[in-house]
């Protein structure tokens, strides 16, 4: 894991006029560590999220959503979990890896859902005898970072004017707290990405296609997406999944 970044000045609150997802077209690292995923829940349908490669000791973890991972109400994991990285219009460039441990916050579960812990981690299979991280590179990641800071949002959302979900689009922004929640610890933009978009990444620090992942699409009221932060419950299930 690379040595995390030191203090930002905190950005401006969120602007007036909320923003649209675009396609993203700066490639970059971004563009290969970014992905879309496909998984079953425990009655075989068969849905989709996003995930993006994190730096681990194992090479091998993405950050998602717990949403994706896990059905809150039951605490079954779900299944025939895959990874693409760099999916593009049905192309599949770096392969599909299949997971091998998903990591979900308990807290999720035992919450019924409550989206401040709705993160989660998967563990990937090798294919071709690499590693998911030597395939494609990896992303920073930082836990309990600063707040407040000009972000950046990656998913495959899935409404028409997002390419339905054959595309990685991009949103970013200066984060506000979430204020319409009580207790809640997320914070979003002023942009919004739809269904399918779930897990993808939020980074700060971003610069040439890389930078440090802060945490994960998770929920949207209005015009705003809202991201988990990363707290010591998160850097804890990180370790975990780089040590599985």
């Amino acid at each position: 894991m690379p040595p995390l970044p030191g203090p930002a000045a905190p950005a401006s609150g969120p602007s007036t006029r909320a923003t649209s997802p675009t396609a993203w077209t700066g490639g970059g690292l971004i563009s290969t560590t970014a992905g879309k995923v496909f998984f079953q829940n425990a009655s075989g349908g068969t849905f989709a999220c996003s995930a993006t490669v994190a730096n681990s000791d194992n090479r091998s973890v993405v950050l998602t959503a717990g949403h994706c991972t896990v059905d809150a109400a039951t605490g079954t994991g779900y299944r025939n979990w895959v990874f693409i990285p760099g999916y593009n219009n049905g192309n599949r460039p770096y392969g599909t890896f299949s997971a091998r441990g998903l990591f979900w916050d308990s807290q999720y579960v035992s919450t019924r859902g409550n989206a401040n812990w709705d993160y989660a981690f998967a563990v990937m299979n090798t294919l071709n005898g690499r590693t998911l991280a030597d395939t494609v590179g990896a992303q920073g990641i930082a836990f309990n970072s600063q707040t407040g800071r000009h972000v950046h949002s990656f998913g495959y959302g899935g409404s028409a004017a997002e390419g339905n979900g054959e595309r990685l689009n991009h949103c970013e922004g200066n984060e506000f707290a979430d204020a319409g929640r009580p207790g809640s610890t997320m914070w979003g933009i002023d942009c919004v990405q739809t269904g399918g978009s779930s897990g993808g990444g939020f980074l700060a620090d971003f610069s040439g296609g890389g930078g440090y992942l802060i945490g994960n699409i998770s929920v949207s009221a209005g015009a705003n997406e809202y991201h988990p932060t990363l707290g010591n419950e998160a850097l804890g299930l990180y370790r975990q999944a780089g040590a599985a």
